[in-house]
């Protein structure tokens, strides 16, 4: 015999279980499919990209001019004492060259005292901090991803909002001649995959540094910041 007690709770469960069956669960609000999935980005897309290269990871320098990116990166190397910089694109040889910065031409010693490498880039993700790399330079695949520490000098005018404008304007430069493959890199190499200990360096360089050129029209004008 079940004690009145127990039996009065279970008729009240039941009971409050019937009234929510009979009372339909409110629907959930519909989404509105055609608004942005992410928030706006600020009219700045310069300021943008550098925040969200170095929430990544990425160290960031401003470059006013040539002269300052060439001051700057020749204190870096000195800094992290850098003993072998490769540099194979002509254009970053040449300024390389006007500010007295040394580097290493071609491959020689390359593959044991790959130190640093400098390259461009074909593009600045202002949302994800990304740098949108190609093969098609003269530094090819290997000097963005083989040496200790990648440096990329880039310019102001290359930030752009989104990951598919970086992709779409990398279409329109090359056509039919689009490059094989297009790396989209996201601060330092890093891997968290053995007992979730973060290594830096585990697939790529181990350090990832921007040298942002000011390419506006009255940039050359702005004093260099301290």
């Amino acid at each position: 015999m079940v004690p009145e007690s127990s039996a009065a709770a279970r008729t009240a469960v039941l009971a409050r279980i019937r009234q929510g069956l009979a009372q339909p669960a409110p629907l959930p609000p519909r989404p509105d499919f055609g608004a942005p999935v992410h928030p706006p980005l600020p009219a700045d897309l310069a300021v943008a990209f550098a925040e969200s290269f170095v929430r990544a990871g990425g160290v960031f320098y401003y470059c006013a001019s040539e002269a300052h990116f060439a001051e700057q990166l020749g204190a870096y190397l000195r800094a992290q004492q850098i003993g072998r910089l490769f540099a194979w694109e002509p254009a970053l040889q040449a300024v390389l060259r006007a500010g007295n910065v040394p580097f290493v031409a071609d491959e020689t010693d390359f593959l044991p005292h790959a130190d640093a490498g400098l390259t461009t880039c074909e593009a600045l993700v202002a949302r994800t901090g990304s740098l949108l790399v190609a093969p098609a330079t003269a530094s090819g695949r290997r000097l963005s991803i083989y040496p200790d520490q990648h440096l990329v000098l880039a310019r102001a005018s290359q930030v752009v909002a989104e990951i598919g404008d970086a992709l779409h304007g990398a279409a329109a430069r090359y056509g039919p001649r689009l490059p094989s493959l297009l790396s989209l890199t996201t601060g330092p190499s890093r891997t968290a995959d053995i007992e979730k200990t973060l290594v830096l360096g585990a697939h790529g360089p181990r350090r990832l540094v921007l040298f942002l050129l000011d390419d506006a029209p009255d940039a050359a004008a702005a004093p260099n910041p301290a």
